[in-house]
């Protein structure tokens, strides 16, 4: 591996969870420090009129200090899903949402408000 310093840091450990038009990255990254934090990327997958594509990305930053209380809360969430509604999906709303999503392309963002569940992203800073 070349030590190239223009290049962002390479991820120390990196996972990829690919769900449908959502991809999820997971990076372990250092600080300046040496310490390391961890950024969950949403990269979302748009096709154009001509057929081709592109990608918005959302990042979010955790940083150790929040790690216990990020991975209780998401437990917490999780299981509440699970325990009220089972781990199964109720229905196929997925085309009802790809539809609504489509239309609201021009807009900000956050005029995209379905009730799904997986809308918490957009609590998340913009990779600039």
């Amino acid at each position: 591996m070349s030590d190239n310093g223009m290049m962002e840091k390479e991820e120390i450990f990196s996972k990829v969870l690919r769900a449908g038009r959502r991809t999820y990255f997971f990076d372990v990254r250092s600080t300046k420090a040496g310490d390391y934090y961890l950024t969950i990327t949403e990269s979302k997958k748009f096709t154009n009129d001509d057929g081709s594509f592109h990608y918005k990305k959302h990042k979010i930053y955790l940083y150790k200090e929040d790690f216990s209380e990020f991975k209780e809360i998401l437990e917490e969430m999780v299981n509440y899903v699970f325990e009220e509604k089972g781990d199964e999906v109720i229905s196929e709303r997925h085309q009802k949402d790809f539809k609504k999503e489509e239309v609201n392309l021009n807009g900000e963002d956050d005029t995209i408000k379905s009730d799904a569940p997986e809308r918490f992203t957009d609590i998340s800073f913009d990779d600039i």
